[in-house]
């Protein structure tokens, strides 16, 4: 039965790309759409009212972290993550499945779950499907996924065993799920083999979500690799319902994912990148650290209307990168998110004019010629 609280009206196709409206209880999120990633209940270095300010509908915060600190029960007993980040709109939150993987250490996996030990501390923890749905529950986002298995994308025999052991959670994960105010999507695995991803997306549909989530990406792969699991999965996933390509986004990686029938993304990469002295652009990225930006009264991007780049030049930004100041961080996020959200946005004005393909060859005209 579908969720009465949420619903995903499709407004417009345009060969692949699609465009439409996520209805949920904390508002309307409108596709394509970049999500600014909060994992520990914040945006690093942005405040709440400048995602606002930058027209972000959605953000995500981490399972695990949390879990970890400050508590997903200390969360509900503050109010659920909306009030305890001070954050209205809508929220997502993974997991913790790639956390367990990716930074836990000395994990041990059966069918049950997993066995961590924790990389803050090292104390040990057991994740299991059911114990991620609770403490997601806890956290009250309006969107909520399956705990699954992240993998060794080279080692196809193991990712047989890893899809059965992440269908059979995915199951037990919708068993265990009892908020009706929240969303449950289910992870499309399979690493890069079509058959095994052809085989995720189908088993998924069957068992029924309130969206799909693309997992086991850009984790190392080539694009090309990436691009031909969406093309796999495409044909295969609902098309009235939302698609989650997860942990992509650059501005490439959005024009080609969205050609490829996904609607929702997130990525750490634009305020990562902030903390390196690295801006984002169209025409690629600009290292504003380095010592040519020095007496550059230019903008970062002089066709962004950001708070940055409306306010500050690159000389100005740079001198507080090398005095070590944190508005550096703060006007480079700021300025990094703005643009993936702007292009998203972009991407899905073309789509309702019937002219993506052509936005699309404007895209790599531009990147080309700089």
């Amino acid at each position: 039965m579908p969720n009465a609280l949420f619903n995903f009206n499709l407004q417009a196709t345009d060969g692949r790309a699609r465009a439409g409206v996520y209805h949920t209880p904390h508002g309307d999120v409108s596709t394509p759409v970049f999500m600014p990633v909060g994992t520990q209940a914040t945006v690093k270095a942005v405040l709440p009212r400048d995602l606002h300010a930058m027209d972000a509908s959605v953000v995500l915060a981490n399972t695990y972290h949390l879990y970890l600190r400050p508590g997903d029960r200390l969360i509900a007993d503050l109010g659920g993550l909306h009030r305890f980040m001070a954050w209205d709109g809508p929220i997502l939150t993974d997991s913790g499945g790639f956390q367990v993987f990716s930074l836990s250490q000395r994990r041990k996996i059966d069918t049950n779950g997993v066995t961590f030990r924790s990389h803050l501390d090292g104390s040990k923890h057991h994740f299991t499907p059911e114990k991620a749905v609770a403490i997601q529950e806890n956290l009250g986002a309006d969107i909520i996924v399956c705990f699954d298995e992240c993998t060794d994308p080279n080692d196809y025999t193991y990712n047989v065993a890893a899809l059965t052991r992440t269908h059979a959670w995915a199951e037990r994960c919708k068993a265990a799920k009892s908020r009706p105010d929240q969303a449950l999507f289910g992870i499309v695995q399979g690493a890069i083999y079509a058959d095994l991803r052809d085989e995720s997306a189908r088993y998924l549909t069957q068992l029924g979500f309130d969206g799909y989530a693309i997992g086991g990406l850009s984790v190392g792969e080539s694009k090309s690799d990436m691009h031909a699991m969406l093309d796999v999965v495409d044909p295969i996933l609902p098309a009235r319902q939302p698609r989650y390509l997860m942990g992509v986004g650059t501005p490439e990686d959005l024009v080609e994912c969205v050609a490829r029938g996904v609607d929702m993304f997130d990525c750490v990469l634009p305020t990562r990148m902030a903390r390196t002295g690295t801006a984002m652009t169209r025409t690629g990225r600009l290292v504003v650290r380095n010592a040519p930006f020095a007496e550059d009264p230019a903008p970062i991007d002089a066709g962004c209307t950001c708070y940055t780049c409306t306010h500050f030049s690159r000389a100005y930004v740079r001198h507080l990168i090398k005095a070590k100041e944190i508005l550096a961080h703060q006007l480079l996020s700021i300025h990094n998110l703005h643009l993936m959200i702007t292009i998203a946005r972009e991407l899905r004005e073309a789509i309702l004019r019937g002219e993506f393909q052509a936005y699309r060859d404007e895209f790599w005209r531009m990147r080309v010629e700089s």
